[in-house]
């Protein structure tokens, strides 16, 4: 026997690095209602490590459980312009928080190979980004906009302002506040390009708001109608706050003009940088509704929470989530006749969450996982559309993903009939066949109209469920809707609270989607 082997074979797995060495913990961007947790760690090659989280408001005792953070390897985009890197790490959020309140958070990291380890941190959500009832209240028009002080709220008579570049600073707890309190307030176009703390409340904007630059800005209840909308390009927003706004676009929806060559050039809400929340709006008639940038336009992107959205006419994506790094919060929104529903191409390592929401008359994907997407977490979605209930079309394999829990439901498509040159897919209730095999697909409930149920994952066609390697607890739904009949048309989004009882959203209340 060769004695030199057993020695060999100890140095390998010490090479291998299973256990963790724990390292840096970080809170990065905290939001409203959302915390994240950055856990840096090296070593655990075989990715067995753990974290278990519990929080508690400061000053209680009783912790309650939270989602364990996520197992992250490090890793680097794929045919990106530029390459993104990001690091070994375990990740994760801290969900529906109170705004504005002080927690500790508890992390237990356990390694069966080595390494384990407690920590407790204390941190705080942001408070929500209102005016003090003490700020000072002063009437002014146009010639009065560049001459309010921190700290005052400025109410702004009716009339014609035309277009405006703000060029004063509010100050951390003294807000700059502009605000129109009948809506007549009317400009054709706002710049707040690099400005801090300030507030645009109730005005109606016919071009427009431009945010690059911007610090703990908000956009709120306000009217535009533009075809781009709310514009953040590099070096982004920070920490920004864009709610119960509707925004309306130029785009018809039109099978001619969907998809990406499609002629329907126009954001709604495009922007990048981390930390900002957008919640409650409706926002339709664009090509994306909602944005992020892409590839060398995009800041860091993390931390963002776009919430409770209602959205429709996207002629590409509803939401594009596109190169989120982690922790970025997709959740409740209704997204109503878009091409697709919501993309992440690619999530650069994540996690990245999209969770409980509706979606109705999709056409091509209501999850878009294409360029090597990594770290996405997909779970409570409910989706209806003809074709394929839930498809991917990438030959490019997404990786490091949870699809859990959600209602996905398709049917028979018209023969032929293609939206922008594509296909809605033959009427599977699933068709999964390119990711990698640290992905977890269970858990999932699917239907199929007016075809025999049929789905495919990977090269495994099946007619039941449950499956095996997959869908060890998929199921077969009777689903009590109905599905669109025609996707060319433009539908009301429909009363979905049926679902609430059997589906992806049992025992929830149903969300309040758009301007609260």
């Amino acid at each position: 026997m060769n004695k030199t082997l057993p020695f060999l074979l100890l140095v390998t797995k010490l090479a291998a690095s299973d256990a963790t060495t724990p390292g840096e913990v970080t809170t990065p961007f905290p939001t409203l209602n959302h915390l994240a947790v950055e856990w840096q760690i090296e070593g655990d090659d075989d990715l067995d490590a753990t974290c278990e989280v519990k929080v508690r408001k400061e000053g209680e005792t009783a912790w309650r459980d939270a989602e364990s953070l996520r197992r992250v390897p490090a890793g680097k985009s794929q045919k990106t312009s530029p390459i993104f890197t990001w690091t070994n790490r375990l990740s994760g959020s801290v969900f529906d928080l109170e705004a504005g309140t002080s927690y500790e958070i508890e992390l237990k990291l356990h390694d069966p190979d080595g390494g384990s380890a407690t920590k407790i941190l204390k941190c705080s959500t942001r408070p929500e980004p209102v005016a003090k009832a003490a700020a000072v209240l002063k009437n002014g028009s146009k010639a009065d906009l560049n001459a309010v002080k921190p700290g005052e709220v400025l109410l702004l008579a009716d009339g014609d302002y035309s277009a405006v570049v703000f060029n004063r600073d509010g100050e951390p707890g003294r807000p700059i506040v502009y605000r129109s309190k009948t809506g007549k307030a009317v400009f054709s176009e706002i710049s707040l390009t690099n400005r801090k703390w300030v507030y645009l409340e109730g005005v109606t904007v016919n071009g427009p708001v431009r945010l690059n630059g911007s610090e703990h800005c908000v956009v709120r209840r306000c009217i535009i109608q533009s075809q781009y909308g709310i514009k953040a390009y590099k070096p982004g927003m920070m920490n920004g706050c864009i709610e119960d706004n509707v925004i309306t676009g130029i785009r018809e929806w039109k099978p001619e003009i969907m998809g990406a060559g499609g002629d329907n050039e126009g954001e709604g809400i495009q922007f990048t940088g981390s930390g900002n929340v957008i919640r409650h709006n409706r926002v339709s008639g664009f090509r994306d509704c909602i944005s992020h940038m892409e590839d060398d336009g995009a800041a860091p992107q993390m931390c963002n929470d776009i919430l409770n959205n209602d959205i429709s006419a996207g002629l590409d994506d509803g939401i594009e989530a596109d190169f989120a790094l982690h922790n970025c919060r997709v959740m409740r929104n209704r997204l109503t006749n878009c091409f697709v529903g919501i993309s992440s191409q690619p999530g650069l390592g994540g996690p990245n969450y999209f969770l409980r929401n509706v979606m109705f008359n999709i056409i091509l994907e209501p999850f878009k996982l294409h360029r090597s997407s990594q770290g996405d977490v997909i779970m409570n979605n409910t989706v209806i559309k003809v074709g394929d209930g839930f498809g991917i079309y990438s030959s490019e394999p997404f990786d490091h993903a949870t699809i859990s829990h959600n209602l996905f439901i398709g049917g028979k498509p018209s023969p032929g009939t293609t939206y922008g040159g594509y296909s809605p897919g033959r009427g599977r209730a699933v068709d999964l066949q390119h990711f990698g095999d640290h992905c977890f697909i269970d858990h999932n409930a699917y239907a199929v109209f007016g075809l025999p149920f049929e789905g495919k994952i990977r090269t495994w066609t099946f007619k039941k469920l449950p499956g095996t390697d997959f869908e060890k607890q998929g199921r077969v739904f009777d689903a009590p809707v109905s599905l669109p009949e025609d996707p060319a048309k433009l539908y009301e989004p429909p009363d979905l609270s049926v679902l609430t009882e059997a589906g992806a959203h049992a025992g929830e209340k149903v969300p309040v989607y758009g301007p609260r």
